[in-house]
């Protein structure tokens, strides 16, 4: 079957079609092995083809698959505890779940309970420019990237940005109509670009004082990923609503929001809501990716195979430098690494010798791969990357 004649074009010209996984290795339809450096955006955190997540989905596919939200099922109960948990480690707050489907809905139903609780007129979300939340209306209005938003103008109202990592940006940017601050700790697709302890403890503190919610969207540095169970850890803060989806579950869809207990109780019954969330299958594959991960004390592993990784790509030749926290790092590559191209193409040679990564910004790499990776694969990846922007060099001059 030809793709084009049956699929939109959203995502390019695809060049390989993958047909299984096994941990980091991924294969494609002709038997090649690739090194998944990825982990599909950061996602399959305890790598492919988990054989306790694909036992839980498929005795949950031979219990009970669905029975909408007017029933609690029992795998909810505990995914909802164990998250609450995690979030308030070192916290005497607690808090309560509303699970969604994807991301980009948990930031839909965060911005909706922010406007809930604060009430009409404090209805404005300020978020930074190069930040990503989503591509729905609502979330792509609040992502900072302009150029995403022409096509689809006008977009709803209500949505300011202000200066990455710059307190006093936003601090000018609030405004009577001001009800919550969105942003991430680790930007991702604007670059993997960190946040500083001294932003988000400022942006704590100027909520506290303007009366503003703080929303932490996790979605992609959430559940061990950057070395902390979530990235806002590193800041030693405490947000009032916290968003998740991509590590949850280890690849079935699912998201979810955390709210402390007094804005939570912001939603009313009819509030918001939506078919599929939080259902059997998705929450029983999630209990489990959270057993797992706390088993293998994922935090602990991904600052320690993080600080491996940086290692081995630091000093390689084309490399100018490696920033990011755990396993999720941005690589920028020097000018002459790029000749003939931007850091997509160079992504598409990495895939070509069987890499697989992407080109976040037009010079940087973005790596994301599983935390369960091994020493050996990290070097083998490492070569990989080596060897590309070694033969790029050489076809230059």
């Amino acid at each position: 079957m030809n793709w084009s004649e049956l699929l939109m074009p959203n995502y390019g010209t695809p060049s390989v079609t993958f047909v299984k996984g096994s941990g980091t290795e991924l294969f494609d339809k002709d038997g090649k092995r690739y090194l998944d450096f990825l982990c599909g955006i950061a996602v399959t955190g305890l790598g492919h083809s988990h054989p306790r997540i694909a036992n839980a989905i498929s005795e949950q596919a031979n219990t009970l698959l669905h029975v909408s939200n007017l029933f609690i099922t029992e795998p909810q109960l505990e995914v909802a505890a164990t998250l609450d948990r995690l979030i308030n480690i070192g916290s005497d707050q607690s808090g309560k779940i509303l699970f969604q489907n994807s991301g980009a809905e948990a930031n839909e139903a965060a911005m909706k309970l922010a406007r809930k609780y604060q009430g009409v007129g404090k209805h404005g979300v300020l978020s930074a420019y190069k930040s990503f939340h989503g591509r729905t209306m609502a979330t792509l209005a609040a992502t900072g990237q302009p150029e995403k938003h022409k096509p689809f103008m006008p977009l709803p109202e209500g949505f300011k940005y202000a200066e990455w990592n710059n307190l006093a940006s936003f601090e000018g940017a609030i405004d009577q109509t001001t009800g919550a601050v969105l942003v991430e700790p680790i930007q991702g697709e604007g670059g993997v670009n960190n946040a500083s302890s001294d932003f988000l403890q400022g942006l704590r503190k100027l909520c506290d004082e303007k009366g503003l919610l703080l929303i932490m969207d996790e979605i992609q540095t959430g559940l061990g990923r950057t070395g902390e169970w979530f990235g806002f850890h590193h800041a030693d803060i405490k947000p009032d609503i916290v968003t998740m989806a991509k590590g949850m579950a280890n690849g079935v869809p699912i998201g979810a929001v955390w709210a402390k207990s007094e804005v939570a109780d912001a939603f009313e019954p009819g509030d918001h809501g939506s078919t599929f969330a939080g259902q059997p299958l998705a929450t029983s594959a999630a209990r489990e990716t959270l057993r797992v991960l706390e088993e293998i004390q994922a935090p602990k592993l991904a600052k320690e195979k993080g600080e491996e990784m940086a290692a081995a790509i630091t000093n390689i030749d084309g490399v100018d430098s490696v920033r990011g926290l755990g396993l999720l790092l941005g690589v920028e590559i020097e000018k002459e690494g790029l000749v003939k191209g931007d850091a997509r193409d160079l992504a598409q040679d990495c895939l070509k010798e069987g890499l697989v990564l992407n080109g976040v910004t037009p010079t940087a790499l973005r790596l994301a791969p599983p935390l369960t990776i091994s020493s050996e694969e990290i070097i083998e990846g490492a070569e990989i990357l080596e060897k590309v922007l070694k033969t790029r060099k050489e076809n230059a001059s």
